[in-house]
């Protein structure tokens, strides 16, 4: 189908002191600048383009849309809005909340939920077990109950591999500290492991002067904390003071 093509309309496309009063009005005789041109919207509408002279809106333009009904000779302001233009700076497109949340977004007081269907967890009552029924699952749940178990989810094997590659970023063997270690975690008497199947690999830094002290970190990452790190000498011998402002000298009482 054929798109019509509006016929140019001569009393709307001159009227462009009409529309640059419409701009004034709308944001002052000092925000509205030199008149970029029109464009025919539809039959005997017509869209006039102002500059914004507005500091904080560079790139933008005034949109004023004049409207002649059939047989009037004087056109009407239908619409003025400010537009931004190909140069214009805009806000960044909306993110949902959900997606813009980063590591350690979580402040006190705040919550993060967990969606059901998320992949790094899975229900705790059937140990990664698929029930086939509602009343397999029920069953699950009550004998889980009754022996004092359970957490409502767990950590899937997925949730273990993600946190296993954030962890070797910020605190596994190549990083700074790591490659100019003595040693290695792993011989670090700092080291409390994890249990389960990521303590074959992680760990717990219990040195308070080490950088990690607190974190999570691998058993090849290492520092200059290592517990094996002995200074030669224990104590160091300090010289005669200056001034003594301790001892009395006593014949000053003579």
């Amino acid at each position: 189908m054929a798109v019509k093509t509006p016929k140019p309309d001569a009393v709307t496309l001159e009227a462009v002191d009409l529309a640059r009063q419409a701009a004034i009005e709308a944001g002052g005789e000092d925000q509205v600048g030199e008149h970029l041109g029109a464009v025919m919207e539809g039959d005997r509408l017509v869209t006039h383009a102002f500059a914004s002279l507005h500091p904080g809106y560079s790139g933008w333009y005034w949109a004023v849309t004049l409207v002649r009904a059939s047989r009037a000779k004087i056109p009407t302001v239908s619409e003025v809005v400010l537009l931004p233009g190909d140069e214009a700076l805009v806000a960044p497109a909306w993110v949902p909340w959900s997606q813009r949340v980063e590591p350690g977004d979580v402040a006190p007081g705040m919550l993060m939920p967990t969606p059901d269907n998320d992949p790094r967890l899975e229900p705790g009552y059937t140990a990664g077990a698929d029930p086939k029924t509602p009343e397999e699952a029920i069953e699950i749940r009550a004998v889980v109950h009754e022996l004092g178990l359970g957490r409502e989810r767990v950590i899937t094997q997925e949730g273990r591999s993600l946190a296993a590659e954030r962890w070797l970023k910020t605190h596994g063997p190549s990083a700074p500290e790591a490659q100019r270690a003595p040693a290695p975690c792993s011989t670090c008497g700092y080291l409390i492991r994890l249990r389960g199947e990521l303590g074959a690999e992680f760990g717990v830094c219990a040195n308070n002067f080490a950088a990690a002290d607190g974190h999570v970190v691998s058993i090849d990452h290492g520092c200059g904390a290592h517990s094996d790190v002995v200074d030669e000498h224990r104590g160091v011998e300090l010289p005669v003071p200056v001034w003594d402002t301790i001892s009395i000298d006593h014949s000053l009482f003579d």
